[in-house]
């Protein structure tokens, strides 16, 4: 290995030391916590340093949601092979919840902290300056509930409704709203969080349709991955204080 080389791989794994850090600082203490200082201060080196591969704490940031945003359209990709478009797109919407559930702190750092972290996260850290500019983005998990949405139109199942991104945009929003109240309120849910996951499927889908879906998909081992949906329903059960929230990111 060349001397080049060497350098490239040594930059490399400190940069993955330096990610990892900010990651467990996230985890155990909240975005709030984190500051160059800290993050040096774990891996035993001076913030300057820190400096020669991250300009910024929100540099970090950024890279952090990109990961996580990896992470969560990693739970989607396997549900793609869903043949039915309703039942897909269902799946899509349990797998995000539970992501959220499962990954709090991540979650928050993504969709909840910075209009400029959850741009980066979209579309990629190498498009954070791009990032608010919806023509930049690479939002793939977006992107598969249109298509979904697309074909439940093509086949005369959404009679009616609107453009396609509108109505993605609407079951995102729905999906979100569920996973936000779910941090950041104290008396939510009261019921189960899958039974509020399947009233709002039945609200889009109709009724009688979310149920056997879930039950088809555990039956076929297709919808949310089971570790992800067993930890959602884990969480579920039991009526939250504000200090009981998960805090695993």
């Amino acid at each position: 290995m060349g001397i080049a080389e060497r350098k490239t791989r040594q930059k490399q794994e400190l940069r993955t030391r330096i990610l990892d850090a900010a990651r467990r600082i996230v985890m155990r203490e909240g975005f709030g916590a984190l500051s160059m200082r800290k993050i040096a201060d774990a891996i035993e080196y001076s913030p300057a340093t820190l400096y020669l591969h991250f300009e910024s704490r929100d540099a970090i940031a950024r890279a952090l949601c990109a990961e996580g945003y990896a992470q969560l359209l990693a739970s989607f990709e396997p549900l793609t092979a869903i043949a039915d478009a309703a039942e897909r797109l269902k799946a899509f919407g349990r797998a995000y919840v539970a992501f959220g559930v499962a990954h709090p702190e991540t979650y928050r750092l993504i969709f909840m902290e910075d209009p400029s972290y959850t741009g980066a996260a979209l579309g990629g850290e190498t498009g954070a300056d791009e990032g608010s500019d919806p023509d930049h983005a690479d939002d793939k998990a977006f992107r598969l509930m249109i298509e979904s949405i697309d074909a439940l139109k093509a086949d005369g199942r959404l009679p009616g409704a609107p453009d396609s991104q509108v109505c993605a945009e609407a079951f995102w929003a729905t999906m979100h709203g569920i996973v936000a109240l779910h941090l950041t309120c104290p008396v939510f849910p009261r019921a189960p969080l899958d039974a509020v996951v399947d009233a709002a499927l039945v609200a889009w889908f109709g009724a009688g349709d979310a149920k056997t879906a879930a039950n088809s998909d555990e039956a076929s081992g297709e919808g949310a991955p089971t570790a992800q949906t067993q930890h959602a329903d884990k969480l579920s059960k039991p009526r939250r204080a504000a200090s009981s929230k998960p805090k695993a990111a």
